[in-house]
């Protein structure tokens, strides 16, 4: 039997974790959830115990004090971490609004701003899981995604795989797309974390990207809102992760964002503030059957709004949203990709699973440590990344742009140096001007200055 840890255990997804973790075979003892919100936490550790309850097997759901003691014996740790909470994220994102680049948590100003919040905490929980759990894994999905893996991977002697679960659901919703199964279809998918390609499509030994490309129908379906004019696809000749949305149509997410008056994170913060004022009076008197239902109402909400405010100026406030699939059992999604690593790294037989890691030679365009989005086989050794090729020339300049960007970022962050930051953003494609990287820089600086402050001259 063995313990998992999740890092920024209060979390609104923690519940959802929980649930894959509970009723998956890792045979698990202790789930233990750590965060400095200690009401927070309080709460996503109540509803897993009735999450816990419910699946049976008598799997502890702990909330530890100290991360020390939260990771102490773990065989996995999971760090999910939102340095700030979602009110800094809509926060950066206004920020960005009002500086001419579109708001987003993990591109653009906001990612910046998130990673530099982020880093000095994840390397002090580094630092915990290196002396109390040293044999344990630990599965980054703290966002940006890529971007903290790298911090990791060259800060620290963690044993370490990024994960996101974009990749994935790309995967999925193109064999529906294609009327396959999943298992049948196998991608050809290289580049960084929100920042991927798919340039082949192999079912059953053929490359069937060419029928895709050639249907307007197939292309249309691919993504949460309609975010890519097919014709643009196929001049690219590959099918871009949706996240291009916010290099490829930059002018478009920013003008929906100003058309409606927010950006993700504001709706966000406003969809958490309604959902913890049912959802904790329903905990408190331990009326679990109302509140599993408010929270998967909420999760079914925030899911069937993602991406619509940007592509189409659309909303998640005041409007019902019904999935197709229950969240908990849907085939994709954030407890799936994490299950799927845990298990893979307890077998002896490799599983093919895209993960953030270690170039070593994939992508030849970027150096061996260069942390990259590529297909992986993944067993109880760890991670290989799959030999993936030169980039394409259509997409090789903004790889390489936004790679520097996320090295320089991480500098900035361990050097504790503004100059870096602003020097980040001005390598960044969408910024590129000194004088507006400075700007933002001091406007972030000075709206957090708890989180930020630490960047010296």
């Amino acid at each position: 039997m063995s313990k998992v840890s999740i890092l920024g255990g209060g979390g609104v997804r923690t519940p959802l974790l929980i649930h894959g973790l509970v009723h998956s075979t890792l045979g698990l003892r202790e789930i233990a959830l750590f965060d400095v919100d200690r009401e927070r936490v309080g709460l996503m550790a109540a509803l897993g115990q009735e999450i816990a309850r419910q699946a049976g097997g008598g799997i502890m759901i702990s909330a530890p004090e100290s991360v020390e003691e939260a990771v102490s014996g773990a065989e996995f740790v999971i760090s999910s971490l939102r340095v700030g909470g979602i009110e800094a994220r809509a926060r950066d994102e206004r920020i960005a609004i009002e500086h001419g680049i579109a708001g987003q948590e993990t591109t653009g100003l906001g990612g910046l701003a998130m990673a530099l919040r982020t880093i000095p905490v994840m390397l002090e929980h580094a630092r915990a899981v290196e002396q109390h759990a040293p044999d344990a894994w630990f599965i980054s999905f703290t966002n940006p995604a890529g971007l903290m893996t790298e911090a990791l991977a060259s800060h620290t002697r963690l044993k370490l795989i990024g994960i996101c679960d974009t990749p994935s659901e790309m995967f999925q919703r193109l064999a529906e797309a294609m009327g396959c199964e999943v298992g049948e279809v196998e991608c050809d998918y290289f580049g960084l974390n929100h920042l991927g390609w798919v340039r082949r499509i192999m079912v059953d030994g053929q490359d069937r990207l060419a029928d895709a490309l050639g249907n307007e129908q197939v292309l249309r379906s691919l993504y949460h809102a309609d975010l890519f004019d097919p014709a643009m696809i196929r001049a690219l000749g590959m099918i871009p992760s949706e996240y291009l949305f916010f290099y490829y149509e930059q002018a478009r997410a920013l003008a929906n964002q100003r058309r409606a008056g927010a950006s993700r994170g504001g709706e966000i913060v406003r969809l958490n503030e309604e959902l913890f004022g049912r959802l904790q009076p329903a905990v408190a008197e331990g009326r679990f059957e109302a509140a599993l239902p408010i929270y998967r109402e909420y999760l079914q909400r925030r899911s069937g709004a993602y991406m619509k405010l940007e592509a189409e100026a659309g909303s998640a406030l005041g409007t019902a949203v019904t999935l197709a699939e229950d969240p908990f059992s849907a085939a994709t999604g954030y407890h799936r990709i994490a299950i799927d690593v845990m298990m893979a790294l307890r077998n002896d037989s490799p599983s093919r699973i895209v993960l953030n890691v270690a170039n070593r030679g994939a992508i030849e365009d970027l150096g061996s440590d260069d942390v990259v989005e590529v297909p992986c086989l993944i067993d109880r050794r760890g991670a290989r990344p799959i030999e993936s090729g030169r980039l394409p020339a259509s997409v090789r300049g903004l790889v390489l742009a936004v790679k520097e960007y996320e090295r320089l970022t991480i500098r900035a962050a361990v050097e504790q140096s503004r100059q870096l930051a602003k020097l980040a953003l001005l390598t960044y494609p969408l910024v590129g001007q000194w004088s507006t990287a400075s700007r933002m820089i001091e406007a972030l600086i000075s709206a957090d200055p708890e989180g930020l402050g630490y960047l010296g001259s």
